[in-house]
């Protein structure tokens, strides 16, 4: 069964069975639940939806199935068709929608789409409102339009552009200076929306680029994660050619990793420190990251005489705390971006704009750039457990164990020692607990997720645990 629904939408595979992947029955009833949310919490509003796909092979099939629903609850639909997930946020404010719908499955492989939900801000829904949404469509206390009150169906082929102008007109983006220094840059759009979005920005930007797997086909040409052992392709381009920059998206482009003009990963960690590093330069604030990304953000807010705050891992989760501490700037690891001085989302466009002009008024390459900040390694671990294991139990009695020490428990339990720290939580959707550690060096950053690892499998193998 691959059908996941969860407070922040359904995904699933492409065909099959009905409950047990992502199928037009479905489709329909997650959509009908969405819009009757809408309905409630909105009677007055506009009765105005948008709606944006990434160039996945199945996004032309489900958007069609989302606006015809849509269409039939009474809602006009404002379909920006290939778009971005940032382009579809920003088109949610523009439109002066009720909220907005991405049909994107982000990382995931070609075989797999999803919904992802907006809210009239254009804003994912918060855990609260995404499980009213399950409750609704599991009760299916569904209601249609008549036919004098279906919704209309309209086309918006400018979000693209609309998009770009809004990060030129970003005042630290420094169009001007990015122009004079030349940048050739290497750019690895997935075969999604990437390939027609980020030539318009690179364009406007004086940038020469070269585009590798342009093809808005959906086709991904490799494991689609923005992941060094994924991006062997444009590495090897790098290495090959004189390139000043390699730019890397997933396939809804809110994601975004940079390569060194040398070849080598700047580090999908440090896209969000580094940009933050240059931004708190200019305007000193506060930040925030999830609890699972690198320390480095807080050593470089702290330099610049802010605050760093963590949240709980998930998007939704770092702009509410974004929101609640102030942040100039937050994000998370996986190489999102989160400026509010653009808007409250994870957004590739505005990361490249903020790091080109890093580079520009720094006057260095990536390679020297990355020098200047503080170096840290994650370890990725992961404890596989059967389904009766009582894991929330488990992560109480490391929290226990290690109480002398600073621990955050919002989301599972972060251990932070003085100089590294590990972090344990739940999956979601698999009997595991993810363990993430990080330290000065990576082999370091592997024993600590390692030690704790074997004090938690201890405690699995205890008569009584629950196991």
């Amino acid at each position: 069964m691959t059908l996941i629904k969860s407070i922040s939408g359904i995904r699933g595979t492409i065909g099959g069975r009905t409950g047990d992947t992502l199928n037009p029955l479905d489709i329909v009833k997650f959509t009908t639940a969405y819009a009757t949310f809408i309905r409630r919490h909105t009677p007055n509003g506009s009765k105005r939806i948008v709606v944006g796909r990434d160039g996945r092979i199945s996004g032309g099939m489900v958007s069609q199935i989302v606006n015809g629903t849509l269409l039939g609850m009474g809602y006009d639909v404002v379909d920006l068709q290939l778009a971005s997930t940032p382009t579809t946020e920003l088109g949610v404010v523009r439109h002066q929608a009720d909220g907005g719908i991405i049909i994107t499955a982000s990382h995931n492989p070609r075989q797999w789409n999803a919904l992802k939900l907006l809210n009239a801000q254009g804003e994912f829904l918060t855990a609260a409102e995404g499980a009213e949404v399950l409750a609704i469509a599991e009760a299916e206390d569904f209601d249609y339009a008549d036919v004098d009150h279906l919704g209309r169906y309209s086309l918006c082929n400018d979000m693209d552009e609309a998009h770009v102008q809004m990060v030129l007109q970003l005042p630290l983006v420094k169009v001007e200076a990015i122009r004079q220094q030349h940048f050739r840059v290497c750019v690895d759009a997935i075969n999604s929306v990437g390939a027609l979005i980020l030539p318009r920005l690179l364009d406007q930007l004086g940038v020469e680029y070269t585009i590798l797997n342009r093809e808005c086909s959906g086709d991904f040409a490799h494991n689609p994660e923005p992941l060094e052992k994924n991006l062997q392709g444009i590495m090897e381009e790098m290495h090959q050619k004189h390139y000043d920059l390699g730019i890397v998206v997933d396939p809804d482009v809110d994601r975004l990793a940079f390569i060194s003009e040398d070849g080598t990963m700047f580090g999908e960690e440090y896209t969000l420190v580094s940009v933050a590093d240059y931004v708190l330069g200019h305007t000193p604030g506060n930040t925030v990251s999830n609890l699972s990304s690198t320390r480095a953000l807080r050593d470089v807010t702290r330099r610049h005489g802010g605050e760093y705050a963590a949240a709980a891992v998930g998007e939704v989760n770092v702009t509410t705390k974004m929101k609640e501490v102030g942040a100039v700037i937050g994000g998370e690891g996986n190489g999102g971006v989160i400026y509010p001085e653009c808007h409250y989302g994870r957004d590739a466009l505005v990361g490249i704009g903020l790091f080109l002009s890093a580079l520009a008024e720094k006057k260095m390459t990536a390679s020297q750039l990355r020098q200047t900040l503080p170096d840290y390694s994650i370890a990725k671990n992961r404890i596989d457990l059967t389904p009766g294991t009582d894991i929330d139990t488990l992560l109480a009695q490391i929290k226990e164990l290690y109480r002398n020490e600073q621990v955050t428990d919002i989301d599972g339990v972060k251990i932070d020692f003085a100089d590294k720290w590990v972090h344990l939580r739940k999956s979601n959707t698999e009997p595991i607990i993810r363990v993430y550690s990080e330290a000065a060096t990576i082999e370091e950053a592997d024993a600590l997720g390692k030690d704790i690892m074997e004090v938690a499998l201890r405690y699995v193998n205890t008569p009584g645990s629950g196991h």
